[in-house]
């Protein structure tokens, strides 16, 4: 599960740094129907000039498409993202920060997956060199869809960052949080401690204090205490 996850921000991160199509009916055209493809063109050029990213609108064109989604859905969720990807344009520039297209890519995941605008822009100031503005907002988005919430989403990245580990870490987050879930703790739970102790700690699993036990099991007696 953890190749899982990582395989998949890996591939998020790089689709910002594909060319930009302008021709987005002729890329459409086949994948999806021809209502889908006169919206989403038209959605794609408004967010052109604004400035803001295309490739992720295309994206999610094609991936209603393959699923089979109505054509009002796919529309209404194109349309969603363009909402999200001006509304974390507009956070970042407000911020002060960068609002490169894969920042803003990534701020619009976060928003979309439940951090407010003020996650957004507190992590995009924390992220510092070496670590890049737009890995920290996708991974904050996966953290936020596993369950983490917001506040401890952020909490845990920062935690991260300020302790000095390794960007490559941060990509380490969300399997270990599923690993905590997995072992009966809930997001929050699991995430609790990540961002200040090693990714694995002899003391027990991912995001686990000392003594820590599955909801409803009590801890077993010490036998060398009377």
């Amino acid at each position: 599960m953890k190749q899982v996850v990582t395989l998949a921000l890996t591939a998020l991160l790089a689709l910002p740094l594909a060319a930009q199509t302008p021709d987005v009916a002729a890329r459409l055209t086949g994948r999806v129907s021809p209502e889908v493809v006169r919206a989403v063109a038209g959605i794609a050029a408004s967010a052109a000039d604004r400035g803001l990213p295309v490739e992720p609108l295309v994206q999610k064109a094609i991936e209603g498409g393959a699923k089979g989604k109505p054509a009002d859905r796919v529309i209404a969720a194109v349309r969603a993202l363009a909402d999200q990807l001006a509304a974390a344009a507009d956070a970042l520039r407000s911020g002060g920060g960068r609002a490169d297209a894969d920042v803003v890519e990534g701020g619009a995941y976060a928003l979309g997956a439940g951090l407010g605008v003020r996650h957004v822009q507190q992590l995009a100031r924390a992220s510092h060199p070496p670590y890049d503005a737009a890995l920290t907002l996708r991974v904050a988005a996966t953290l936020a869809a596993l369950g983490v919430p917001p506040k401890n989403t952020v909490d845990l990245l920062e935690g991260v960052i300020s302790a000095g580990r390794s960007p490559s870490e941060l990509l380490d987050l969300p399997s270990a949080v599923q690993e905590g879930v997995a072992q009966g703790a809930t997001p929050a739970q699991a995430a609790q401690g990540l961002g200040h102790t090693p990714a694995r700690s002899p003391a027990g699993p991912p995001g686990r204090t000392p003594g820590w036990v599955p909801p409803g099991q009590q801890k077993p007696p010490n036998p060398h205490k009377p």
